[in-house]
């Protein structure tokens, strides 16, 4: 079982986007500075969360994206189910075919544990998440090294 990148950076995007929802709309381009995601990953990403309406986009200059919702309303595992990512512990994904096309002995425990995971993660939105100590403290020396990043003289070429 596991999630792949697609899961991990839609929440770790979404979380990036919580943190600064504060600020206006925020662009991919500063989501992926910050992040260490591909922009080009962030806007397939961020296709599929406009559409199942979690965000909203906001053209022009100064445009970005905002959060849809508050972030006590956006589960993780809203985000998850939005990008098109199972959390599947079985071995057949799923399908009940996992031993030569039948069901095999253990089956239902790992449907059920991935049921319990999906639980779990429908239980955690971005406002719990975001009033943890340790992500403040990420999250603080993200915008620091960004800002330092700008802020660094241009250095000239003799």
């Amino acid at each position: 079982m596991r999630l792949t990148a697609k899961g991990r950076y839609a929440v770790t995007a979404m979380l990036d986007l919580a943190v600064h929802d504060n600020e206006g709309p925020i662009s991919l381009a500063d989501i992926s500075e910050r992040q260490g995601i591909s922009l080009s990953y962030l806007e397939q990403l961020f296709s599929k969360l406009r559409r199942r309406d979690l965000v909203a986009s906001v053209r022009g200059p100064g445009g970005g994206y905002l959060l849809n919702h508050q972030p006590q309303d956006i589960s993780i595992a809203s985000i998850v189910d939005s990008v098109d990512e199972n959390v599947d512990a079985t071995k057949c994904s799923g399908r009940a075919d996992c031993q030569h096309g039948e069901t095999c002995l253990t089956h239902e425990l790992w449907a059920d544990l991935s049921d319990e995971i999906h639980q779990f993660l429908s239980n955690i939105n971005l406002a719990s998440i975001i009033e943890k100590r340790e992500v403040q403290k990420v999250a603080a020396r993200q915008d620091a090294m960004v800002n330092d990043i700008i802020r660094l003289p241009s250095q000239e070429v003799v």
